[in-house]
């Protein structure tokens, strides 16, 4: 029964992404009929897929988070858990099959950049967050005053860092968060937050949110700083491409071909979760048989789920997706301002049901109304992050329009989200800076990407497509936020109107 719910869940936020595409494909932007059938048959396998893998995220990976989580503070040794914790945090980061696909990405644009150094500085930045957020929980550190320090550093670096390379540092924050480390890192948080040192915990339960918006400052500081090195030695612009390569690929037959690299992709991504488990197992968890097998079978459902997801994504949405881009954007740029508004509004509506599509995201939103007793509602929740998305993409298109500076959005973005944290409910800033992570996700880092990237290359710009999942990584910082003011509000009105009531009645 649970698979079918999560089944009908999936269905209904995958479908109206496929249903925009291919009314766009069969209408104004035509790419193709192999193209869309390719799309079509992608988007049924992302359906598959992304069921099966939450599936091995509930009944797997997030009791492995939150056992070892547990177990690591209830050994009262703080050396030894943030060290376990960097190492968890280095070792997932690497396999995450978004930062492989965004190191490609990035690589088609900037030749200066090498893949692998990319990698390992987006991975030793999430290990180094991952144990500062875990130290904030631990030593009961205000969210919010970790929050604004990490933020003013990194605006205070981005404005040394070179502007071309502002864009792919953001976004390495929101595509570092994937569905392979978002469950493990909300898991990790909510077992260190139930047995934290002195038991203590507070009774809004911040504490149990908030370790992956921290995670996610790690990988843009470090990409900044790798910016400023490559910079530095004057060959970061000298690498840039005019052009991306095209792909050669075509006919269904891709769906064969790319599967063996795939599934060897997620096995890679699942192996330092799994070696990780074994050791825990022997040295610190100690599970019994029946607990064991359940979790060996959702790490089996996990990996089967995300190799599909993933043959979907590359063989069908990644194409469909920049092929579109460039249809739109060739349009909009040589036939007038009617084809420039359809092109935003193209990006909001996109923006509106991709962000429903995110594995994370439904991890994410389930574990919120879970550990908030159903009062703070995922389908509310939902609607705020598909606001937020949609007016991120629609500003993305924007940009690759008229290729105007990120950080005219990014700053008053981020002094706007940061400024909300005075008003809004410690729990809600928690979620919000969570919400930014999960919300740019697989789809966000393959297809909205890829399309962002055919839209700015059709315009005539090229690195102006980065940063779009720095945008759609910003806005749900500021939705979440504003959704937590207006909770405050209404249970404030409320208790007001429960104490006037007996009056009234005398």
């Amino acid at each position: 029964m649970n698979f079918l719910n999560k089944l009908k869940e999936t269905i209904f936020s995958v479908v109206p992404v496929m249903a925009i595409v291919l009314i766009l494909s069969l209408t104004v932007a035509p790419i193709g009929t192999m193209l869309t059938v390719r799309f079509l048959i992608g988007g049924v396998l992302l359906i598959l897929g992304l069921t099966a893998f939450l599936m091995g995220v509930d009944i797997g990976i997030q009791p492995i988070g939150e056992r070892t989580g547990a177990s690591l503070v209830a050994k009262r040794n703080l050396v030894l858990l943030l060290a376990v914790s960097f190492v968890i945090g280095f070792l997932v980061t690497v396999a995450e099959p978004d930062i492989q696909v965004f190191g490609d990405q990035i690589h088609s644009v900037f030749k200066a950049v090498n893949k692998s150094h990319l990698v390992y500085m987006i991975a030793f930045g999430v290990a180094l967050f991952i144990m500062i957020g875990l130290l904030k929980t631990v030593l009961q550190l205000p969210i919010k005053i970790v929050l604004l320090v990490c933020y003013i550093l990194v605006f205070v670096l981005a404005f040394l860092a070179p502007s071309s390379f502002r864009g792919v540092a953001f976004d390495s924050g929101g595509a570092t968060t994937g569905p392979m480390t978002v469950p493990f890192i909300l898991a990790l948080g909510v077992g260190v937050s139930k047995v934290r040192s002195g038991s203590k915990k507070n009774s809004d339960g911040s504490d149990d949110f908030g370790l992956t918006g921290i995670t996610s400052v790690g990988p843009v500081l470090a990409v900044l700083l790798y910016g400023v090195i490559l910079n530095s030695k004057g060959i970061l612009d000298a690498g840039v491409q005019t052009q991306a390569a095209a792909s050669t690929e075509t006919g269904l037959g891709i769906f064969i071909q790319i599967l063996p690299h795939v599934a060897k992709e997620a096995m890679i991504s699942m192996l330092p979760l799994v070696g990780m488990f074994i050791v825990f197992q022997i040295t610190l968890l100690k599970l019994p048989p029946k607990q064991l097998a359940r979790i060996s079978v959702g790490l089996v459902w996990a990996f089967l789920g995300l190799t599909i997801f993933l043959v979907g994504v590359n063989g069908g949405f990644m194409a469909a997706g920049r092929e579109l881009g460039l249809v739109l954007g060739t349009k909009a740029s040589s036939l007038g301002a009617g084809w420039k508004v359809l092109l935003i509004c193209t990006g909001f509506v996109l923006g509106a049901v991709v962000v429903c599509a995110e594995p994370a995201v439904w991890v994410l939103t389930e574990q919120v109304e879970t550990l908030s007793g159903g009062t703070i509602k995922r389908k509310l929740m939902l609607v705020f992050l598909s606001v937020g998305a949609a007016i991120a993409i629609g500003l993305a298109m924007l940009r690759a329009l008229y290729g105007f500076n990120l950080m005219k959005i990014l700053v008053p973005g981020y002094a706007l989200a940061l400024g909300l944290m005075i008003f809004s409910p410690r729990l809600f800033t928690a979620i919000a800076f969570d919400s930014g992570g999960v919300a740019s996700g697989p789809i966000t880092s393959t297809f909205v990407l890829s399309f962002t990237i055919g839209a700015s290359q059709a315009c005539g710009g090229n690195t102006d497509s980065f940063g779009v999942i720095a945008l759609v990584a910003m806005t749900p910082l500021i939705a979440i936020q504003i959704l937590g003011i207006m909770f405050s509000r209404k249970k404030k009105a409320n208790k007001i109107e429960n104490v006037q009531t007996p009056e009234v009645q005398k």
